[in-house]
């Protein structure tokens, strides 16, 4: 029958798949490369790592970088919000969200600017591409994955 289930099956016509959603999104943000997400960083630029804990303790971490996992995202970073982050002063706080491949930090980045957070946006690639750039990262912490 195929990847996709017809109206009858219980599919709702109306429904847009994740790659569309994924694409609108990516064309609301002005996206960085690593090597811009880095230099951005080093000028003040909030970069958040929202991989979750065993992704860091695979692959590293990126030093600098503000631990924040997706589930928490926009109660940490809104400036509204009575749980926010100390960083999470004022909506102009440039915000890079770096995910493990450059996935799910685009539909964080947008959500954050759904909060106002007007110079948020995310790293091309996530994680991967940063480490693959050669730019910093800790060791990883979990001998398990080493």
């Amino acid at each position: 029958m195929g990847a996709y289930r017809n109206v009858a099956e219980g599919v709702n016509p109306q429904a847009r798949g994740i790659d569309e959603i994924l694409s609108e999104a990516r064309g609301r943000l002005s996206r960085v490369s690593p090597e811009t997400a880095r230099a951005r960083q080093l000028a003040g630029a909030l970069l958040v790592d929202i991989r979750y804990e065993s992704l860091r303790s695979r692959d590293g971490a990126v030093p600098g970088a503000l631990i924040v996992e997706r589930n928490e995202l926009e109660w940490r970073l809104d400036p509204q919000c009575e749980y926010k982050l100390p960083q999470a002063e004022h909506h102009d706080v440039e915000v890079l969200v770096l995910c493990n491949e450059g996935y799910a930090s685009s539909l964080a980045a947008l959500s954050l600017r759904q909060l106002g957070l007007r110079r948020a946006t995310d790293v091309i690639g996530g994680f991967q591409a940063w480490a693959a750039a050669g730019l910093p990262v800790t060791p990883p912490l979990n001998e398990e994955f080493l």
